[in-house]
Formats: structure tokens, C-alpha cells, sequence
């Protein structure tokens, strides 16, 4: 009698489970994703405020206030409106370089601001004349030192050139701030232009640059680390608690 032939069943290999891409990293717990939510929330309350060519023209406020900075085509614009969740908010020039004003957001739940996001002019774009290009410089070193309501910084960087001269000046700049107690955190923007493995190794050599400050990868494009991003400003300006829907009721603003 002939051998009785094995089945398929029996002899086929189950298949093996797909590989996660490069860029996919696992998704939050619950607690997490929650703060993330809100945070965005939050965040997605921004409007403007005010516009000021110089610091003298910069109103005070007496909220807590957190400036964008970065150099010209390192995706800040985009990052803020990404991080809010609006087109227009954070207008991106299409000549860079040329939007020379500090701007003002606020930021805060049923109509009542409780932060301020100011959006400061990119820096070190070539076709700028030399002259405005140091005008710009005091103006944002003048700012970085001596704003007393300015409580974080989030600096925008090319991943793919890391941090530049002008970078390393501006966080010179901002160092003995940051060693009182001024926070910061480094975006890598863009960061989906990287394989997984170069996108470790830069945040590896940024975070030692950084001299403490928190370092992201973060991709618009992607919505890569747009929680994790949001939730840090959160708690920068809320630092009594975390994000959640049951946090302490806001202050009423005097009409």
C-alpha cells in the first residue's frame, strides 16, 4: 500500500507575523493617551493675541508663557499649527526668514487663558540682509534673558543637520535660564525623513548637546510624537497636576 500523503495543514509553515515599519512605535497606555487628548485639547484652544516688531512693543502678561524658536526651514510654523491642530495659526512665510514679529497666542479652556504661546521670528536664513539678521538677533537674546513671564522653550531642529551654529549660540543663550528652572525641549522635526536607526542616533547626540533639556522626535507629516510634545507643555504650564479632564477649575478673568 502507497504511503497516505501528508496534509497541507501539516506541512505548511504558519506564517510569519508582519514586521512593525521603521517609524511605528507602540501606542500609549490609557493614562497616557488620556493626558495626551486633553493636552491637545488644550492646545487647541490657541488664538492670537498680539504682534510686536520689538520687545519694547511686547506686552507683559502674567500668565506663563512658552516661545517656539528655530531656524528657517526647520518646520516651526508647521509644528505649532500641528501641535494645535489649526491651518493658519503660526503663518509660515513663503519667503522664510522675512516674518521678523514676535507673536502671541493664548491659550486656555472655556475662554479663559491660562498660558501663551509666543512664536518667534526663524533665525539664519541667508537671503536676510546682515543687518536685520543682527536687529533679530538682540531682539530674541534680549527676550530670552529678560522675559520674566517665559517659563519653556521649544527649539526646532533639522534632524538631518542637527544643531547648528546659530542653534548651539541660542542655547548658550538661554543656559544659565535653563539651570534655574526654565524649561526646554529640543523637537526633531521632520523626523520621518529617518530610518529608525538614524533617528536613535540623533537623539542619542542631541541629548548631550541639549545640556538637560528634553529631546523628541516629532513628525507633522506623521503625527509622530505630537502627544508626547503636548503633554510636556501641558505640564509646563500646569505643573500642579497632570492632564485630565478632572484638573482644577480655571480662573476667572476680571472684566
Amino acid at each position: 500500500m502507497a504511503p497516505r500523503s501528508e496534509s497541507p495543514l501539516m506541512t505548511t509553515p504558519p506564517p510569519k507575523p508582519a514586521s512593525s515599519p521603521a517609524h511605528v512605535r507602540p501606542g500609549p497606555d490609557a493614562a497616557t493617551a488620556e493626558r495626551e487628548r486633553v493636552a491637545l485639547g488644550w492646545l487647541h484652544t490657541a488664538h492670537f493675541l498680539t504682534s510686536a516688531p520689538q520687545l519694547e512693543h511686547l506686552p507683559p502678561v502674567d500668565l506663563p508663557e512658552i516661545a517656539f524658536v528655530g531656524r528657517s526651514n526647520a518646520g516651526k510654523s508647521t509644528a505649532i499649527n500641528t501641535l494645535t491642530q489649526q491651518t493658519r495659526l503660526a503663518f509660515a512665510s513663503k519667503t522664510p526668514g522675512r516674518t521678523q514679529h514676535i507673536n502671541l497666542f493664548g491659550v486656555g479652556k472655556q475662554k479663559v487663558d491660562d498660558g501663551v504661546l509666543a512664536d518667534l521670528p526663524g533665525y539664519g536664513y541667508a537671503a536676510v540682509p546682515k543687518e536685520a539678521k543682527l536687529r533679530w538677533q538682540r531682539v530674541m537674546g534680549n527676550y530670552l534673558m529678560t522675559r520674566e513671564s517665559l517659563r519653556g522653550v521649544v527649539l526646532m531642529v533639522d534632524p538631518r543637520q542637527g544643531l547648528t551654529e546659530l542653534d548651539e549660540i541660542l542655547l548658550d543663550v538661554i543656559r544659565p535660564r535653563v539651570a534655574e528652572g526654565l524649561k526646554l525641549l529640543v523637537l526633531l522635526t521632520k523626523s520621518d525623513k529617518l530610518t529608525r536607526s538614524e533617528g536613535a542616533k540623533v537623539l542619542s547626540i542631541v541629548r548631550l548637546q541639549a545640556g538637560g533639556g528634553e529631546v523628541k522626535l516629532f513628525s507633522a507629516l506623521k503625527k509622530q510624537g505630537v502627544g508626547e510634545a503636548a503633554e510636556t507643555l501641558w505640564r509646563w504650564i500646569h505643573p500642579e497636576g497632570p492632564a485630565t479632564e478632572q484638573t482644577a477649575e480655571p480662573r476667572i478673568q476680571e472684566e
